[in-house]
């Protein structure tokens, strides 16, 4: 097959497939992503780049809608330029999240399209207001629609889509969910296993073993919608409870949703001067390479994962398949994997007293929940373990090219 990849931070969610697919050979792979740093296996990597900024003084609903056509602009240029030197692909798989897949359609109408719809905003039982007390404003509520107009548009050209999980395809319009297949990336649980002698050093030289009171928490960036200034809240009475325990906190400081502090250049900066917490005892690490998260999670006592009824990260499936005792947000995202009592446990997001205690509890009930261990770990092994789902991706492929696996 001759399949055309596309997405704004290559390979993204494409990473895995894309492999497989080099691997069995007899493929022609192009990917299109807005770098060029990142060379891709099996794969030929065409850069675009936007011609021109949003405009100035544009209504301020337009401006995610403007910036989305300028990257479907983009896209749309070099699929121009490939429809006259290659001909037509068999198949076109893009992310609808920037735009990029708002013009593929009328390159090449006839090409089947897969749409990777990751989430679809909507100003009712997602992460708009989440955290506002009394009924959203309607400016806001007006954005929040505007805001997924190039997703709308993507879905409405699109021939199948797929998402992640059911809640993410649940806030989608219903009117597509017949066209939207569930199919995670897939979690290496191979790679991502307990390992009751694990060791990983953080901060100044400080060596944690499995078996140490270990809490760690984990997100792209730290910052609200992951329940960053929740665990933040929670974590003197952690401390003053358990005084053994370190918590080990991985994650940049960059914006990955929402908005900046008000007062400080950091969410970290911003919490921490809300809430002195000693250094020695609680450890940000930043970014970190691969293997140093699979470690810190492998000696992992309690993992604290909090969400905004968002996307799911890929980490809490991670420290799941590491074994871990996820201490979980009660909200959507999260329900959907795990079943307090049975494979982990869920505090209210917005009460950090509520988190504290939890925390607290299953640090000193950890030989009585090891079993919610084991079965965190089966669950991920069960429904999401990387060679199923890459099978099941492949296999939409297939379908909808009507070719032979």
């Amino acid at each position: 097959m001759r399949i055309i990849f596309i997405h704004q931070n290559l390979p993204g969610q494409f990473r895995h497939m894309v492999r497989h697919l080099a691997a069995q050979g007899g493929h022609d792979v192009i990917f299109i992503g807005a770098r060029s740093d990142r060379p891709i296996p099996g794969a030929r990597v065409l850069p675009y780049k936007l011609h021109r900024d949003v405009t100035k003084g544009i209504h301020p609903y337009l401006v995610r809608t403007e910036r989305a056509v300028l990257y479907g602009q983009a896209v749309a240029r070099i699929l121009v330029t490939l429809r006259g030197t290659l001909g037509r692909p068999d198949l076109i798989v893009a992310h609808s999240g920037w735009g990029e897949a708002l013009f593929v359609k009328d390159v090449f109408p006839s090409v089947p399209l897969l749409l990777n719809s990751e989430f679809y905003y909507t100003a009712q039982g997602a992460d708009v207001g989440f955290e506002e007390d009394g009924p959203l404003p309607l400016d806001t509520a007006a954005r929040t629609r505007m805001r997924s107009t190039h997703l709308l548009q993507s879905l409405l050209a699109c021939d199948r889509a797929m998402t992640a999980t059911h809640w993410q395809k649940s806030v989608h319009p219903a009117v597509f969910h017949d066209r939207i297949n569930v199919i995670h990336e897939g979690i290496d649980t191979q790679a991502l296993t307990p390992d009751p002698a694990a060791s990983v050093t953080v901060g100044d030289g400080i060596v944690l073993h499995a078996g140490d009171e270990v809490v760690t928490y984990v997100a792209r960036n730290l910052e609200p919608y992951r329940g960053f200034h929740i665990l933040m809240r929670a974590l003197p009475a952690i401390l003053e409870a358990r005084p053994n325990a370190r918590v080990v906190i991985v994650g940049g400081d960059d914006v990955s949703y929402g908005s900046a502090p008000p007062a400080h250049k950091t969410w970290r900066e911003h919490m921490l001067a809300e809430v002195p917490l000693p250094a020695d005892r609680v450890i940000f690490t930043g970014r970190v390479p691969y293997d140093t998260f699979r470690r810190v999670l492998q000696v992992s006592a309690v993992h604290v994962y909090l969400t905004y009824p968002f996307v799911l990260s890929w980490s809490m499936l991670e420290a799941m398949s590491c074994g871990c005792l996820i201490v979980g947000s009660d909200t959507p995202p999260v329900r959907e994997v795990i079943a307090p009592g049975e494979n982990g446990l869920l505090v209210s997001f917005h009460d950090p007293a509520a988190l504290a205690r939890q925390v607290v509890e299953a640090l000193e009930r950890q030989r009585e929940l090891a079993p919610l261990r084991a079965a965190a770990r089966q669950t991920v092994v069960e429904r999401y373990d990387q060679p199923d789902c890459i099978r099941q991706q492949v296999a939409l492929l297939h379908q909808m090219t009507g070719t032979a696996p």
